[in-house]
């Protein structure tokens, strides 16, 4: 049963949350904690335990069973999180009660989700349908879909998902605590401010979590509430940021899901047609709290203008974090970061999709271009063309590491589906050398764009087309790039770095902290005559 054009029953929607839930906290299990015992039967042994788990596939593992005494035993959601917990105290001698809560929100989110999005109209463009496509979500983290703990009214009005939409609210802020960075012109375009007051946009969810810090400056007048955007916003896979398109309009034609209304008055104007704007929400979400923190703000500028200078030229594009704009006494929790739109990096005729609903099914994103592609091996060296070569020449001849993991890039295509351009993203994630030393460097762009990116996307893509061998492709790929002393080296590595983010999170490490363990690389040069050439 298709889960956004149906209403399944509670119990239908409860196995495909079971099953939504389950796979990536597998994943991460047997990544991180286990090593094959007998692969062609999809047995592994836990080395916390020496226990046996047998699953079924490979990419998204299904269907766990523990052996005990003998026996295969089938284990619920709630089952598998208990033997994750003990396998983990096993393995690292830590006991952490709050990762398991994380992990049973993770699966009631899905639920909640897959409901909502089963009564909401489907969104007409095929971009806002890929942003809010991530029913799984990070595949390879124990709680992908997690939202704080908080119920469910709270946050499911502002989720991506369920194909939200919803006006921003609009502040002012004294000029006097005003405090911004960049190019913020876009943002008072959305509104008008009182005289002695500067505008700022707050994200409905946002403030629902700090407004009893804001009290104070609403009482002295610090701080005034304007109403709210005539248009509506939806939210992006990243939740906390925004896209503010002529296309949706409250009570449009698109009619997704819309946040409950409130009793502010509709007063701004409508948002810019092609602008981002992302928030601070104080929600942990995968790995971190969603602030945008003070330290990132400050060196924002000089981030993204090393970005925007290694782009110059390059068969990429870049979305400039053009500035952020925030009050002195609230400076984390009212931050708002602009970022470009889409428009003018995308080419005229084409569809820019997010990279990461290439990797969900096919009930989450039916749109999916790599299924239908008439040559999947012509597809597949397309999108290797797009994505690879800027961001290897930003990092080798610019310094600049780019987090180019999957939700963080769009990929471009033309009226046949064919991969044109990549567009990356998200200046936060970005390191710069010399801040970071060119190994590190390297290892987080070999896990962002080799791992993260392109394993899971060839990884899919073969799921539909099972005769496509896609390393080839790889490898020749990348020795189109043997300026970039590193690359000879990752083609004859035996493994590639894999981000250990269920060890990260069970063990209270920085979310920043990243942590790799070996994984095979599928893509090694194979030695003898068609490996390395000799020096």
């Amino acid at each position: 049963m298709d889960p956004v054009d149906a209403n399944p029953p509670r119990d239908s929607i409860g196995a495909a949350a079971d099953a939504h839930a389950a796979a990536p906290l597998l994943n991460c299990l047997l990544r991180e904690a286990g090593e094959p015992a007998e692969p062609s039967a999809g047995v592994h042994r836990l080395r916390g335990s020496g226990r046996l788990l047998r699953v079924r596939g490979s990419r998204r593992p299904t269907h766990p069973e523990v052996r005990t005494e003998g026996v295969w035993h089938a284990l619920t959601h709630t089952d598998l999180v208990k033997l994750v917990a003990e396998e983990l105290r096993a393995l690292t001698g830590l006991a952490n009660s709050e990762l398991p809560a994380e992990m049973l929100d993770s699966r009631e989110a899905v639920a909640a989700l897959l409901a909502a999005r089963a009564q909401a109209p489907v969104p007409e463009d095929a971009y806002r349908r890929s942003e809010q496509s991530l029913i799984t979500g990070h595949p390879y983290h124990p709680a992908p879909k997690a939202r704080g703990g908080g119920p469910v009214t709270a946050w499911l009005p502002y989720a991506p998902e369920a194909y939200a939409h919803f006006p921003l609210v609009l502040l002012g802020v004294r000029e006097d605590a005003v405090v911004e960075e960049g190019d913020t012109a876009a943002l008072d375009a959305l509104g008008s401010a009182p005289p002695g007051y500067r505008l700022l946009p707050a994200h409905p969810w946002q403030l629902d979590l700090v407004g009893g810090e804001l009290a104070e400056a609403f009482a002295d007048g610090r701080l005034l509430r304007l109403g709210r955007t005539a248009g509506a916003a939806w939210p992006t896979a990243a939740i906390r940021t925004v896209y503010l398109s002529e296309a949706v309009r409250e009570g449009g034609h698109e009619g997704a899901r819309e946040a409950p209304s409130t009793s502010e008055p509709v007063t701004g104007r409508a948002p810019a047609s092609d602008l981002f704007l992302k928030f601070s929400l104080d929600v942990r979400i995968t790995n971190d709290i969603r602030r945008l923190w003070r330290h990132d703000l400050l060196r924002l500028r000089r981030t993204d203008r090393a970005v925007t200078e290694a782009f110059a030229g390059s068969p990429g594009a870049w979305l400039s974090d053009r500035g952020y704009r925030t009050a002195a006494f609230a400076f984390e929790e009212l931050a708002v970061l602009v970022r470009d739109g889409l428009g003018g990096h995308a080419p005229d005729g084409t569809t820019p999709l997010l990279a990461a609903a290439l990797t969900e099914s096919a009930e989450a994103f039916p749109d999916n271009p790599s299924a239908h592609a008439a040559d999947p091996e012509a597809w597949w060296e397309a999108y290797l063309r797009a994505v690879v070569p800027p961001a290897l020449a930003a990092f080798h001849a610019h310094g600049v590491v780019l987090e180019a993991h999957l939700q963080n890039t769009v990929i471009v295509c033309d009226a046949s589906g064919t991969p044109v351009q990549a567009v990356y993203r998200d200046a936060e994630g970005v390191k710069l050398l010399p801040d970071v030393t060119r190994a590190a460097g390297w290892e987080r762009l070999v896990y962002c764009l080799f791992v993260n990116n392109l394993l899971e996307i060839a990884g899919a893509m073969t799921e539909h087309h099972p005769t496509v061998d896609p390393w080839p492709a790889v490898r020749r790929e990348l020795e189109r790039h043997g300026d970039v002393p590193e690359v000879a080296d990752l083609l004859d590595s035996p493994t590639l770095p894999g981000k250990t983010n269920l060890l990260l999170r069970w063990t209270g490490a920085d979310g920043a902290a990243a942590r790799y363990r070996p994984l095979p690389n599928p893509f090694r040069r194979p030695p003898g005559p068609g490996g390395r050439p000799p020096a």
